[in-house]
């Protein structure tokens, strides 16, 4: 497919569905090629043959994104197959809620193996192989408006996705002599296959969203792709929320 990421080389992780599947539609649909990775093997391979049958280019890669070694072999499957890696987007995390005072440290750790480790060691991984290219490239982290604001019993994830922040402005010190951009997103309320199996969550965050409703995922897709796009190379170090403007008035849905 001909676009403007015609030859770039992209590793999205977690993008079975929801946000991370659309990135991979967008993207692929602009002429990059894809490596789409989840941990569920179903959902990994149905969601590249999708991208593929729509005349995309893109492998799927089934394991757990938090694995360093697993991170390794995804960096190099994607050169392997594609000759190249330019854009990795740390998109695979996990949210377990739970009230602070009696959250324990099995959901800590796992929130924080993926979400934090997962994303740490894409981003190193994914860097070495850049400038051992030395064409530079473009690194994303997927944060959250829950990063920004508190939010009732997801204290441990709102942590790790302020952490995520900082990582990326962080990064600009070693990174930007690379050639290599890094920035997040932080979604807010988003229509995917998980919320909208919940009870009322598109009613809930259309009457709590200035705008009037939830984001869907288009809108964050479409938001990674600028960011991750030559037309962003001089943006680096920072977080771009897509909330329909909550974080503003940051209303609570409890």
């Amino acid at each position: 497919m001909p676009g403007k990421f015609n030859n770039q080389t992209v590793i999205i992780t977690g993008a079975g569905q929801g946000i991370g599947f659309e990135i991979a539609v967008n993207l692929a649909s602009q002429g990059a090629n894809i490596l789409l990775n989840d941990i569920d093997p179903t959902l990994c391979n149905q969601a590249a043959n999708a991208i593929t049958k729509k005349g995309g280019s893109c492998i799927g890669l089934p394991g757990d994104a938090s694995e360093i070694s697993f991170i390794q072999q995804m960096v190099d499957t994607a050169v392997h197959h594609f000759g190249q890696l330019t854009i990795a987007i740390a998109n695979a995390g996990i949210t377990l809620f739970g009230d602070f005072l009696t959250y324990d440290v099995a959901a800590f750790t796992k929130v924080m193996k993926l979400n934090l480790q997962g994303s740490f060691f894409l981003a190193q991984i994914a860097a070495r192989q850049m400038a051992k290219q030395g064409k530079g490239g473009s690194i994303l982290f997927m944060s959250s408006v829950t990063g920004h604001q508190a939010h009732k019993n997801l204290a441990a994830y709102g942590m790790s996705k302020a952490a995520l922040e900082m990582l990326a402005k962080n990064l600009v010190i070693e990174l930007s002599a690379l050639g290599i951009t890094v920035n997040c997103i932080a979604p807010g309320a988003t229509l995917t296959e998980r919320t909208v199996s919940e009870t009322n969550y598109a009613e809930t965050w259309a009457r709590l969203t200035p705008m009037g409703k939830a984001a869907t995922v288009a809108d964050i897709a479409n938001a990674v792709s600028f960011l991750v796009s030559k037309e962003a190379k001089h943006i680096t170090g920072q977080s771009l929320v897509i909330d329909g403007g909550w974080t503003a008035i940051s209303p609570s849905p409890f």
